[in-house]
């Protein structure tokens, strides 16, 4: 399978060449275009795994979707053009056999042998980072694809990062954090804009995201006049 990354990086879509056999596991309204050779099988499991019913609802948790797209080739050279919903960025992440924990809406497409899963944050992480209490939780050997809000990038994280809440996409499961504020006192972190912060430790993969939703919807929500 190869895959190539179209309009880079404020409305990035991707588009894979598939071989007769060849399939890709999707975020359901992913698909923009596809070839006649190719067909799609909506269900609540990964492809070739069980649980479908329960793992579909702890995709809801995540903020996922309760149903999955297979999309498999059954003649060469088959084309397949993706996108996710936000406007934003797209990267490739090949998995080798480790975890990668994907915040809810950024997990955009996988090969059919990684497992899609769920995996419980916390609470309190939760209600002080902004984020979900579920996560996507991605494990297996094989090739992953995940969306930003805005432009995307990875940081080798070796010992301590500092990333503000919100702007999390995914980070590989040897990286463990906590949260925090911003600078010494909680006064001065609110008045700096910052608030509070997610403070990664450990060595690991962490994909950041250039833009979050929430600002967003704080800076046009007052804009907005009442339909």
């Amino acid at each position: 399978m190869k895959h190539e990354m179209l309009c880079r990086p404020s409305a990035t879509a991707v588009r894979f060449a598939l071989d007769a056999g060849e399939g890709l596991t999707c975020e359901v309204g992913a698909m923009i275009a596809m070839s006649s050779a190719l067909t799609v099988e909506t269900t609540s499991r990964s492809r070739g795994g069980g649980g479908g019913m329960i793992k579909g609802l702890k995709r809801m948790f995540s903020g996922e979707n309760f149903f999955l797209n297979h999309f498999t080739a059954h003649q060469p050279n088959q084309t397949l053009l993706i996108g996710p919903t936000m406007m934003g960025d797209c990267v490739h992440h090949p998995l080798r056999g480790g975890t990668l924990v994907v915040q809810g809406s950024s997990w955009l497409a996988a090969t059919d042998e990684i497992e899609i899963d769920t995996t419980w944050q916390g609470f309190s992480s939760a209600l002080f980072s902004g984020e979900s209490m579920f996560w996507v939780k991605c494990s297996g050997v094989g090739e992953l694809f995940l969306s930003s809000f805005g432009a995307i990038y990875p940081i080798r994280v070796d010992g301590e990062y500092t990333v503000d809440t919100g702007h999390i996409v995914a980070f590989e499961d040897t990286l463990r954090f906590q949260i925090g504020k911003a600078s010494r006192s909680l006064i001065g972190s609110l008045l700096g804009g910052e608030g509070l912060v997610c403070k990664f430790q450990g060595q690991g993969l962490l994909y950041c995201q250039s833009h979050n939703p929430p600002s967003l919807g704080q800076l046009l929500g007052p804009k907005l006049k009442p339909a």
